[in-house]
């Protein structure tokens, strides 16, 4: 089997905060951290404040889905690459999204392609390159990538899950390509999630390394029990709140408290 390890993916939206949040993330039991770049042009908006029918207030963050894109020119790109590696001391996998996978990066693809290109010039560990990306242009990067020594994530990201054996097999298929595989979509039922779970045991016994996770109730199960599914990598992140459950994701301390409660 083999090793599991953790990855926080860092969801603030400034660099200097992304700096700060790998930094609590390595602290908080993170093996590493994936930068979210895509999340740089996002407009946080202020949280607002609600009240309970007791008088007590508490603030209340809006969608992301809601939140306001900034115009490409909000980032300097080099400026904030250079800041997040030299600031960033953990093992770092680099991620830039586009709006099509749930992303947020507002440039065309042949912009965001060359991001990834210039990110893999500066000595990061690992980088995620969508299964969408055309295959002469994932040709260059992937070349580009092993000769600076970077290992690579195949990634793909569906509205709707489909069955347990059409995600294997993909995943099968496409290990060539990468070192590990990562498969995410978005939970609608119950059923959705043991899709997820099924695919994952179908493929522990095997070679390939791999992450299955979902978006939505029931998409934290195959993280919660990775340890016996034969998953290489979880994704994690730093927020508490209670709702996490309801959108698929956990806590990285939370998530190994579970592991050694349930013995894992």
């Amino acid at each position: 089997m083999a090793e599991l390890r953790v990855c926080v993916s860092l969801e603030s939206t400034t660099v200097d905060e992304m700096v700060d949040e790998a930094a609590r993330a390595n602290l908080s039991g993170a093996d590493m951290v994936e930068i979210r770049f895509d999340r740089l042009w996002l407009d946080k908006p202020e949280p607002d404040i609600v009240e309970d029918e007791n008088g007590r207030t508490r603030e209340v963050m809006s969608l992301e889905n809601t939140w306001a894109v900034n115009d490409l020119e909000h980032v300097e790109i080099e400026a904030a690459l250079d800041r997040l590696v030299e600031g960033i001391q953990a093992e770092t996998m680099f991620t830039i999204r586009a709006s099509d996978a749930g992303g947020f990066f507002p440039g065309t693809e042949e912009q965001r392609l060359a991001i990834l290109d210039a990110a893999a010039s500066r000595g990061i560990q690992w980088i995620d390159l969508e299964d969408g990306i055309d295959s002469s242009t994932r040709e260059g990067l992937v070349t580009k990538a092993r000769e600076a020594g970077i290992s690579i994530v195949v990634s793909r990201h569906d509205a709707m899950t489909p069955g347990a054996e059409d995600i294997t097999t993909w995943i099968k298929d496409s290990s060539e390509h990468g070192d590990l595989v990562k498969f995410c979509s978005m939970i609608s039922n119950p059923s959705d999630a043991l899709q997820l779970v099924q695919a994952s045991m179908d493929l522990k016994d095997g070679d390939v390394k791999f992450s299955i996770m979902g978006l939505g109730p029931g998409g934290d199960w195959t993280r919660l029990h990775a340890p016996v599914m034969g998953q290489s990598l979880v994704y994690a992140t730093m927020r508490t709140e209670y709702a996490l459950k309801d959108e698929g994701r956990i806590n990285v301390r939370d998530v190994r408290d579970a592991w050694q409660l349930l013995e894992y």
